[in-house]
């Protein structure tokens, strides 16, 4: 089933929480103050992989990144590729500097914020991975609106993926799940990589376990994994 795209895939700002927690030691408002002005994203202007990184490369874009363990482990494993991070939570992005301080990863560049306001500004087709890990679920049903897996979000991300390229998507929150399928399912851009019910409820190769899935787990949440390609 196709949709009708959204008529501004941005109406609906505000789609995460709360955006500051437990008052920084001086260590991590060091790293706030000298290390994240040196790779933060350009606040204006075009994101390309030549303008962050100085050379073309694969680009891959995470939504939320939590503590940055995904992000650091993807960029850890493939160092010719580039990683561009969007949280809005300041604790959140301190884990995230330690990562890239203590692994020595050159390809990261964060953005502590909205990552509408970066998305926005990737040519189109340039992608190769989008991912959104656990992200905030808006269960009350008057709150769906704020769902970054809704229509206008979804819209950015199919625009700026290139052909072939991969959206992964994650959660333990089961109206999420309902709510992301039933989107996706509308999407006739997104070819569903599953071919059986173990595959989403098994993390892939390449994808590891942050620390807010093994606390889940420990909940006794379940975890499901998706895997959406980019049609040409």
């Amino acid at each position: 089933m196709s949709h009708k795209p959204h008529s501004d895939p941005t109406t609906m700002r505000r789609l995460y929480g709360r955006s500051k927690g437990k008052k920084l030691r001086d260590g991590q408002q060091l790293l706030v103050d000298e290390l994240l002005p040196q790779i933060s994203v350009p606040t204006e202007g075009p994101v390309t992989a030549k303008g962050l990184f100085g050379a073309n490369r694969p680009m891959h874009f995470e939504i939320g990144f939590g503590s940055g363990e995904h992000m650091a482990y993807r960029a850890d494993m493939l160092p010719d590729h580039g990683f561009i991070g969007c949280e809005p939570f300041v604790n959140g992005v301190v884990g995230a500097l330690m990562h890239i301080r203590d692994g020595v990863l050159p390809n990261i560049r964060l953005h502590m914020g909205d990552a509408l306001d970066v998305l926005e500004r990737i040519p189109d087709d340039a992608l190769s991975f989008v991912y959104l890990l656990h992200p905030d679920p808006w269960p009350k049903a008057r709150h769906a609106k704020r769902r970054f897996m809704n229509h206008g979000p979804v819209d950015l991300i199919a625009r700026k993926l290139k052909a072939g390229g991969e959206f992964r998507f994650g959660t333990d929150h089961p109206v999420y799940v309902e709510h992301a399928m039933m989107i996706m399912r509308q999407r006739s851009e997104f070819e569903w990589l599953c071919d059986s019910a173990n595959d989403f409820l098994t993390r892939p190769g390449g994808w590891p376990e942050t620390r807010y899935e093994a606390k889940a787990r420990k909940q006794g949440h379940e975890v499901w994994y998706f895997r959406y390609r980019r049609c040409g």
